[in-house]
């Protein structure tokens, strides 16, 4: 099958699910919004599951394009580099990347009920945990397993507030500032390895 027009179909997909949630997910709606003749998502993904497995790849994919630019420049090197790479990944999430996690929160919500669709996404859960770990080595903090996912779940907690609340909400969970929120996480996680003397 043409893999440009299947990439077309599932980034539509996520389209719909980011926008209609998902039971706005169907194959006509997803024709509609790759602007493709009707039948033409069923025709590459017959079923509903199917139609989810695919999309949930397709998070997964820009899952990892996205973590590989943020370590384009290699892991961080220190505190300040680590909480700005964590910063520009939560203004991703409420930026550019507003449409991919929205279906991805759908996609967890259908995981529930789905334990194949729980093993998809579970490979961003995993790769979040080691990889953020990793990510607070190199920068060389006194990390442990249970304060490197602290960070981990803290940030993973953010995400639907980020997408959901308004101005007042966010302002009193610190998440109108993503970079201070990230600073003042690793803050409260490593109290014993301050921030440089002259950061906010």
């Amino acid at each position: 099958m043409n893999q440009d027009r299947r990439d077309l179909l599932r980034d539509a997909a996520i389209e719909v699910l980011a926008e209609e949630g998902g039971r706005g997910l169907t194959h006509r709606a997803v024709d509609t919004a790759a602007e493709v003749p009707p039948g033409t998502a069923k025709n590459y993904f017959p079923s509903r599951d199917a139609l989810l497995r695919a999309v949930a790849e397709r998070c997964v994919e820009q899952y990892h394009e996205v973590m590989a630019r943020s370590t384009a420049a290699g892991p961080p090197k220190d505190r300040e580099g680590l909480a700005g790479m964590l910063g520009a990944l939560l203004k991703d999430v409420a930026g550019p990347g507003r449409a991919r996690m929205l279906a991805y929160l759908e996609l967890q919500n259908e995981s529930a009920r789905k334990d194949w669709l729980s093993e998809v996404l579970g490979v961003v859960a995993a790769a979040d945990l080691a990889g953020l770990e990793e990510a607070q080595r190199a920068a060389r903090l006194p990390v442990t397993p249970q304060r490197a996912a602290a960070v981990t779940l803290a940030l993973h907690g953010a995400i639907p507030r980020l997408l959901a609340d308004g101005p007042a909400v966010l302002a009193a969970a610190g998440l109108d500032d993503p970079d201070r929120f990230v600073r003042d996480l690793l803050d409260a996680v490593y109290p014993d390895n301050p921030r440089p003397p002259g950061t906010s």
